[in-house]
């Protein structure tokens, strides 16, 4: 959905510019504005984030559109493992993903042993 089709009955100015009548037993102008100013902060805020979004929306069509097109007879791309170094063991490999996980998790692993 783009800007153009959705239409907004006020803006933010709109709102802050408009001027209610008072009466014998009307409302209070301070509480009114004071709603008001809250309806315009949060008017805003939605306003800002449908145009992010609108924006991002755009990025990813466009993302889509120039990614490479992928048909039946190429399958996808797999994850193919290192050849082992001549000499590795199993308990060598272990060993290095032990010490990595120790890397990348730090201590987090031994607190919930």
């Amino acid at each position: 959905m783009t800007s153009e089709q959705f239409e907004y009955n006020l803006t933010g100015k709109e709102i802050l510019e408009k001027e209610f009548k008072t009466g014998l037993r009307g409302y209070s102008p301070e509480d009114v504005d004071e709603f008001l100013d809250m309806v315009i902060k949060d008017y805003s805020t939605f306003t800002q984030e449908i145009e992010a979004l609108q924006a991002e929306n755009i990025r990813l069509v466009q993302e889509l559109d120039n990614a490479p097109v992928r048909t039946a007879a190429q399958p996808a791309p797999t994850f193919q493992a290192a050849a082992q170094p001549a000499g590795t063991t199993n308990f060598d490999i272990l060993k290095r993903l032990s010490n990595l996980e120790k890397h990348v998790f730090g201590n987090k692993l031994d607190d919930n042993e």
